[in-house]
């Protein structure tokens, strides 16, 4: 039985080109991502409480989750499927008393031990990268390499998604590194991506 992977879009909309954040959005609800974490930093909390709740009023009928980066405010208050904490955050387990059942938290982890933190937090699940150099955006963090991600994933019990230098020809090894799923901006964002490729893995 083909093991399914969690496809999480990571939103930029600086980086969009030929359609907006909510056409983005809108196409990835329709096809591509699992998960939608929206991590528009530079908005307003009105800003971005405005842009997700017109992200949770579009048409889903994948019931893909709509997470939001950092704000469990505006994700509590928009109606949102979850929260995103960057390193260093307080424990996932503070943002429960906020939020609806169900409700998923995650982390971003940098190595193993940040993992095994997100874990013992409470958190539901981990992103770890960068696994490979990053595509859309600059970072002063080394790339991981697959061994890193299989490090990360042999102590973590939560689901660990790959970030970082995603792309259709390197899922399956991030998979079989023991990923659960992957993340990235350009992968999702990009009209003119091969989508043949990206429904092609495993």
């Amino acid at each position: 039985m083909e093991q399914e992977v969690i496809r999480c879009y990571i939103t930029n909309r600086h980086s969009l080109r030929g359609e907006t954040l909510l056409q983005a959005i809108a196409r990835n609800l329709e096809e591509g991502a699992d998960w939608i974490q929206i991590r528009e930093k530079d908005l307003s909390a009105h800003e971005l409480f405005d842009l997700v709740s017109a992200a949770v009023a579009l048409p889903n009928p994948r019931g893909v989750k709509i997470l939001v980066n950092t704000r469990a405010d505006v994700a509590v208050a928009a109606g949102a499927d979850g929260l995103h904490l960057p390193a260093g955050s307080p424990a996932a387990r503070r943002f429960r008393s906020l939020a609806p059942a169900g409700f998923l938290i995650g982390v971003s982890c940098h190595n193993v031990a940040e993992v095994v933190a997100a874990e013992t937090s409470g958190a539901d699940y981990a992103v770890f990268g960068p696994v490979f150099a990053p595509l859309s955006k600059g970072t002063d963090l080394s790339p991981l390499g697959l061994e890193g991600l299989r490090q990360a994933a042999a102590v973590a019990r939560i689901p660990i998604l790959a970030l970082g230098g995603i792309a259709s020809d390197n899922i399956a090894d991030c998979v079989e590194a023991g990923a659960a799923g992957i993340a990235g901006i350009s992968l999702f964002q990009s009209p003119d991506r091969d989508r043949d490729l990206l429904e092609s893995q495993p």
